[in-house]
């Protein structure tokens, strides 16, 4: 039995690239000027890395930033008032 050698590997790793503002604001759907805003909200601040002037989202922060703004509709407020003066009574 011979030892077999590998010739060559391939790594296959989940594409999470750095994106600039300009690239983000595509990817996104928001301008840079709102995405500037973000970066500054007291509340939630978009995570960022700052290098000298440039500044850079990675695109995995983003997409787990943006999942507190997700919505599912709007509750019935009629269904929650009637819930909370069932529970009351």
């Amino acid at each position: 039995m011979a030892d077999r050698a590998i010739d060559s590997i391939a790594v296959s790793l989940p594409f999470d690239p750095y994106l600039s503002l300009r690239a983000l604001a595509t990817y996104s759907a928001l301008s840079v000027r709102k995405l500037r805003d973000y970066l500054n909200d007291p509340l939630h601040p978009l995570p960022c890395y700052r290098i000298g002037g440039k500044v850079l989202v990675r695109r995995s922060d983003f997409d787990a930033w943006i999942e507190r703004f997700r919505s599912a509709g709007r509750a019935d407020m009629a269904a929650i008032v009637d819930e909370v003066l069932t529970d009351l009574r």
